[in-house]
């Protein structure tokens, strides 16, 4: 999709270090950037460091995606319509602190899914109505393909997501609005940070976006770092009952 010309490109989940990453890689090939987030300020030194480096218009844009409420009047406001949105809005949390809190599991289903959901279902039908080429990104999660002990409740969120996009795509197929769904694995990033990553497995947040836009390019359905594809490959071959006895 590199002959969509210089139009804006909407990050939301801005704050994210894949969602800046990805950011840098639009604004590299010269496309004006919507950074959306809560907590703008904090976004505001990244913001004119994007625009300085690259020569492009770069805007904060306040959005608590938990806050259905807000998003009509949030999409409403951007002007122009971006050629594409990438939604990268999500939260880890502690799968062994949130399994005993109904309210920690509540928030986890609402920042994975209920939220960006609820927004791309929005932005795709303004996509829709415009009537030209335009795309959506949604990040996801490996967590997402199949149920680990380690985080489920993360994980079944996510899992929920990945079928959300898939039946996106297939609704949006005949309206010029391309759906891709991005599953990082291992990344070097805040949401990360004090893991014990295996090296083999984990990448940069860099080399992750170049990966991104490389299949953006090739209008991808879903995107995997190779490794991961071909490690989940294997994952979800496996029987439930081998399965669940891994320490996988």
């Amino acid at each position: 999709m590199t002959g969509a010309g210089k139009a804006s490109v909407l990050i939301v989940g801005a704050r994210s270090d894949i969602a800046r990453a990805i950011a840098a890689q639009f604004a590299a090939r010269g496309h004006p950037l919507m950074l959306a987030a809560r907590g703008t300020d904090s976004l505001a030194r990244e913001a004119s460091d994007m625009s300085i480096r690259y020569g492009v218009p770069v805007t904060t844009h306040e959005l608590d995606v938990t806050d259905l409420a807000a998003q009509a009047a949030f999409l409403d406001s951007l002007d122009p319509l971006p050629v594409c949105m990438v939604c990268a809005v999500g939260t880890l949390g502690n799968q062994d602190r949130d399994a005993k809190d109904p309210q920690a599991i509540r928030a986890i289903a609402e920042a994975n899914f209920v939220g960006p959901t609820t927004l791309i279902e929005a932005m795709a039908t303004r996509m829709a109505a415009a009537g030209d080429a335009r795309a959506i990104i949604g990040i996801g999660s490996v967590a997402g393909d199949r149920g680990r002990a380690k985080n489920y409740i993360y994980g079944a969120a996510k899992a929920g997501f990945a079928a959300y996009l898939s039946g996106l795509r297939q609704k949006h197929v005949n309206t010029g609005v391309h759906v891709m769904t991005v599953k990082p694995g291992f990344v070097r990033t805040a949401m990360t940070d004090g893991m014990d990553l295996p090296g083999a497995l984990t990448s940069s947040p860099q080399d992750f976006a170049k990966g991104v836009m490389r299949a953006y390019d090739r209008r991808a359905t879903v995107y995997y770092d190779l490794r991961w594809r071909v490690l989940m490959t294997v994952i979800r071959a496996l029987p439930e009952r081998i399965f669940m006895r891994t320490k996988f």
